[in-house]
């Protein structure tokens, strides 16, 4: 093992809330450097070797060198997520535009792949920043927005539309949004308690509930049903 930490970076998003909660309750976290990022910096991070382990889009797999998954765990949904939007003031059919959420690698591409294999439509495809006004936005443009902002913003369109629906609409196939990957090989004692300490927060959701639904964008009975009904933590299954 290392004669340091082993680093971990995760995203900083409600999804997260259960394998934080796993890694907390078992101690885990006081055995590792834990941060918290916005997905595509948990890429970055991983990319770039500041971390040795992260929960990344797993767009940014082939970007990884030697990776690998190392859990049986990751962000997944079968149908509607809720957190993965495309969203809008126009009908679908009126959209020349789509500006895309700088957070995310995996979304951004699988609204690419929805546009050119199941919608069939061409979009002029924008990069935002930091900076960028999500809730303002022109007529025939629309936003793909991911995360708890989801829940925030959309109430800021009159159209929505739910990329890992569309793409189960589309396929009959689940989606894998990130998956806890590192970039060298660890220790199997350190995977098996990792592992461990991530299950027990997807085990026992209603807890993380309790422990988080009163703080943050998503809270209480949403919070729930969005990681009761909304997501798919179990790799295995996806």
């Amino acid at each position: 093992m290392f004669s340091r930490k082993v680093r971990i970076s995760a995203v900083k998003y409600a999804n997260t809330f259960p394998f934080i909660y796993g890694m907390t309750e078992t101690g885990f976290d006081k055995k590792v450097i834990l941060t918290t990022d916005h997905p595509a910096d948990c890429a970055r991070k991983l990319i770039s070797n500041e971390v040795d382990i992260g929960l990344i889009p797993v767009a940014a797999l082939p970007m990884v060198k030697d990776y690998r998954l190392i859990t049986d765990y990751c962000l997944g949904a079968y149908g509607k997520v809720r957190t993965v939007m495309l969203l809008s003031n126009c009908p679908f059919s009126d959209i020349r535009i789509i500006n895309l959420d700088y957070r995310s690698r995996s979304s951004v591409n699988l609204a690419r792949i929805l546009a050119k294999n199941l919608w069939k439509k061409e979009f002029e495809w924008r990069q935002t920043s930091e900076l960028f006004d999500f809730c303002n936005i022109h007529g025939n443009e629309a936003i793909v927005l991911i995360g708890d902002q989801c829940f925030e913003y959309e109430k800021c369109f009159t159209d929505k539309i739910d990329l890992a629906e569309e793409w189960f609409k589309f396929t009959g196939l689940p989606f894998a949004f990130a998956c806890w990957t590192a970039n060298k090989q660890l220790e199997k004692k350190f995977i098996d308690e990792f592992n461990e300490a991530l299950g027990v927060g997807v085990k026992n959701i209603p807890a993380v509930v309790e422990k988080y639904g009163s703080s943050g964008v998503i809270r209480g009975d949403d919070l729930l049903i969005y990681l009761t009904k909304n997501m798919n933590f179990l790799m295995r299954q996806l």
